[in-house]
């Protein structure tokens, strides 16, 4: 404790085995500022900042520019959040979050900008319950709330907000921000939530935000990571599609992996190595799955924290005294499954699977199923539901001679039920009825219950609280009501009793909680590698690999693929190097644009995922983050209208964009006119080339002129979604969508959006009319057109630029003979020859032109 009655992380104390780094699942959270951290002016720091008072970097007593500094917690349990901003555009956030369902304390440090991005992302991957922030959050300059408190008022109005007291923020913590939320998130569970957690129960974890992929929060709901966009309740998303897992922990570590897909080479290289070891071996993968179903629906992460957290303020009751029996059983029973899992390990030859069996073989996790064997029953399992048997259970699951008057309190318990019993027998004899004793909870104790065929009228006089539920009639009557007092009053006092066994228990377990936890996240991985296994035999997935180039074969959309059925979704080619990084798609409306893009994103989370991808062959490039502009829907909460909303996204895109980011734009500068939707995409998209993000797609449909404007950059490539025409007797559009993609720019004459617009039943002179505007229109364009020599100059660029890159790659990466890498040569040569040969000629309106 600090001299504020704080108390601190050392106080809680950590986990010796904090620095087994894995990634942490659901988490409860606590953006803490520190506007009430810092001294002002160099005054010590005993109360709230004066609003009036204005730092500058340099110089505490410079009135330039305030440094704003704040705080979150949020609750799942709860997640703290420090968040201190620094001067400048950039801010500094410490997080500090702890989930007390599981027992896991994660400590962040993220330098955000300016709109909080990053600090929004990280909380999106979990669920915030409460958020907690300073007081002097609320209403800080000019009678506004801080910045973040009102983002985090936007992302979660259905979260409450908690202002907490400066004086619980830990201010000798420094510029480690992330321990001043801590302090105070302790002290708010101890005050509020009559919660304190034994010494070495936690286990803290700093988890570097670097190591993960970037997606925002509109980019996850649209390509349906985690909930169908539809139906919350539907399993077409790809969380959905993934999710076979056998325990809650996997799940949780499911969903974040998701969410926030590795960026570490290595350790994705680790996880597809055991994911192809259980795909290849069906021995393998069989006893993994027996181990993991031996394991169950137990929660272990939850069984530890619960186990853990006590009342701050003691309360003697027989609830919760119950309630640690069952856990203990519990914790017994996921002890004891351990070894199943750890023997299917013990022929696997990949190296992540190997340290999972190690992890799994420590000794005090055997230490641990002494300790409790030593204590409880053998023969103590736990019991679902209400009835006699998971009393019993509860009752009996401290072994015989551990506490005298623990014995003493089960004989009585014994003879009042031995009592209950044997009055249903007697009332039985008595009204000649086939009436049975049945107990129901602790709340009502036992009652007496007949079948209603059984009865010829009503119940017999000197009955009470009969009620009918099916065919069975319960009822009691005044002396099986003073014979439930007598129970339990029995069974609370064997219940307490048993408890005093068990908290003893409970300290000896929680001294190596350190070997749980590291079980725990063992367990977790090995039954998510388990689920990409399973997905990719079942859906005959490939292993994806990593390069510097994002080459896909066949690809196809997961979760369309899942939703069609295997065989019905077409697939297709994806390629893109340095010197093709920007790649415009076009055609017709319902041609599958939407399909392609989004497909493109999904392949590359589930390979970052370490899982399987849908294609014959996938080379796929490591991100620091996916950017995507996907919905043309208005924000109402934000009051944005769907331009408005386009260029917020486009603006996010920009400022976050780098060499390494996958960015997918979607129909961009649609809500605006045609001409300013032309110049706001033409500038977009040449900030884009300029930043060099590694791959940026954008879908252009109705903005052709794109592919004229854009067609001086060596990197574009054009695009298109092929269309076959038919005859219209055949098919109403007169157009048959083949969903392949293919290289080259559409034929703008083709009107098809005309073409599809006849699935809608629109009046023939309507289509007619339209039509033949259209017509006179592009006929003008390209008139006004010409030929153009620079677009000429470009394509000679653009093609010698691609034959480098192809000869680059058939000398570094080609394993084909000689004689076929002759042959391939020779066809990139003719191919390139005959290309360029059509730039240099001369156009034929040109020529007539001319001649004229």
């Amino acid at each position: 404790m600090d001299d504020n009655g704080i108390r601190t992380p050392e106080a809680v104390g950590p986990n010796p085995d904090a620095s087994f780094n894995l990634h942490i699942r659901r988490v409860f959270l606590h953006v803490a500022s520190a506007d009430a951290l810092a001294p002002r002016n160099g005054a010590p720091n005993v109360g709230p900042p004066d609003d009036g008072e204005v730092v500058c970097a340099g110089d505490p007593h410079c009135r330039h520019q305030r440094e704003q500094r704040r705080v979150i917690p949020q609750i799942f349990l709860r997640l703290v959040l420090a968040d201190v901003h620094t001067l400048g555009v950039s801010r500094e956030v410490g997080i500090c979050a702890l989930d007390r369902e599981t027992g896991r304390v994660l400590l962040f440090q993220i330098a955000d900008c300016q709109t909080y991005v990053k600090t929004l992302h990280h909380l999106d991957l979990y669920t915030p319950q409460i958020i907690l922030m300073p007081e002097t959050s609320f209403s800080q300059q000019h009678g506004q709330d801080s910045l973040l408190l009102r983002l985090l008022g936007e992302e979660y109005p259905q979260t409450p907000v908690e202002p907490v007291m400066r004086k619980y923020w830990n201010d000798t913590a420094g510029e480690f921000y992330a321990l001043s939320a801590t302090s105070a998130l302790f002290k708010y569970a101890e005050l509020k939530l009559n919660t304190v957690f034994n010494a070495h129960s936690l286990r803290f974890q700093f988890v570097s935000p670097d190591g993960t992929m970037l997606i925002d929060t509109e980019t996850a709901r649209n390509l349906e990571l985690v909930a169908n966009m539809t139906w919350k309740k539907s399993t077409h998303s790809l969380y959905g599609l993934l999710n076979h897992t056998c325990t809650p922990m996997a799940a949780r570590l499911l969903r974040v992996n998701l969410l926030a897909p590795l960026t570490i080479r290595s350790s994705l290289d680790g996880r597809l190595d055991a994911v192809e070891e259980l795909v290849q071996n069906e021995d393998k993968y069989a006893a993994m799955k027996e181990g993991l179903r031996a394991f169950g629906k137990n929660d272990l992460d939850k069984l530890i924290s619960s186990l853990a957290a006590s009342e701050a303020r003691e309360i003697e009751s027989a609830k919760p005294a119950a309630t640690r029996i069952s856990q203990m059983l519990a914790l017994r029973s996921v002890v004891r499954a351990l070894p199943a899992i750890r023997n299917a390990l013990r022929l696997c030859t990949s190296n992540l699977l190997s340290i999972m069996e190690q992890l799994l073989s420590d000794p005090r996790i055997e230490e641990i199923d002494r300790k409790i064997g030593e204590h409880l029953n053998d023969d103590a399992v736990p019991q679902k539901g209400g009835g006699i048997a998971a009393l019993n259970m509860r009752v009996y699951a401290v072994k015989a001679n551990c506490n005298g008057l623990l014995d003493v309190a089960r004989e009585t318990f014994k003879e009042a039920v031995a009592d209950v019993f044997a009055l249903s027998r007697n009332v039985a004899d008595i009204h000649g009825l086939p009436i049975a004793a049945r107990y129901n909870s602790p709340e009502t104790g036992f009652c007496f219950t007949v079948k209603k065929s059984a009865l010829e009228g009503d119940l017999p006089r000197g009955f009470v609280h009969a009620t009918t539920r099916g065919q069975t009639v319960s009822f009691s009557s005044l002396e099986l009501g003073k014979l439930n007092m007598k129970v339990k009053d029995a069974l609370n006092e064997t219940l307490i009793l048993s408890d005093k066994t068990i908290t003893g228990l409970v300290q000896q377990v929680l001294m190596d909680a350190g070997a749980l936890y590291k079980a725990s996240e063992a367990v977790a991985i090995l039954d998510m590698l388990w689920s990409f296994a399973h997905v990719s035999i079942i859906e005959s997935y490939s292993r994806p690999e990593f390069t510097d180039t994002l080459a896909i074969k066949s690809g196809r959309h997961p979760i369309l693929e899942k939703v069609q059925g295997a065989g019905s979704v077409v697939p297709n080619d994806v390629f893109c190097c340095e010197q093709s990084s920007f790649q415009l798609i076009q055609g017709p409306n319902l041609s599958g644009k939407s399909t392609y893009i989004r497909q493109i994103a999904l392949i590359t989370i589930m390979a970052m995922c370490g899982c399987f991808v849908p294609a014959e062959y996938a080379s796929v490039r490591l991100h620091d983050a996916l950017l995507t502009r996907l919905s043309n829907d208005d924000d109402m909460e934000r009051n944005l209208s769907t331009f408005a909303n386009e260029m917020a996204t486009s603006a996010m895109i920009l400022g976050l964009a780098t060499e390494k980011t996958l960015v997918l734009v979607d129909e961009l500068g649609r809500g605006t006119s045609p001409v300013e939707g032309v110049g706001i995409a033409h500038a977009i998209a040449e900030k884009l080339i300029e930043h060099k993000s590694f791959l940026n797609v954008c879908v252009c449909r109705h903005f052709n002129d794109l592919v004229t404007t854009l067609s001086k950059y060596p990197a574009v490539v054009n695009l298109h979604l092929s269309v076959q025409k038919t005859k219209r007797a055949n098919n109403p559009a007169g157009l048959v969508f083949q969903y392949k993609i293919i290289d080259g720019a559409v034929n703008n004459k083709e009107h098809y959006g005309l073409d599809t617009a006849m699935l809608a039943d629109l009046p023939e002179d309507v289509l007619s009319e339209s039509r033949r505007v259209a017509e006179l229109l592009g006929a003008l364009q390209a008139r006004q057109k010409g030929a153009s020599a620079s677009h000429k100059l470009a394509e000679r660029r653009r093609l010698l630029l691609r034959l480098r890159t192809e000869l680059n790659q058939a000398l570094e990466h080609s394993t084909l003979p000689d004689e076929e890498l002759e042959k391939l040569l020779a066809s990139i040569q003719r191919e390139v020859v005959v290309k360029v040969t059509k730039t240099l000629a001369p156009d034929k309106d040109e020529g007539s032109m001319i001649g004229g």
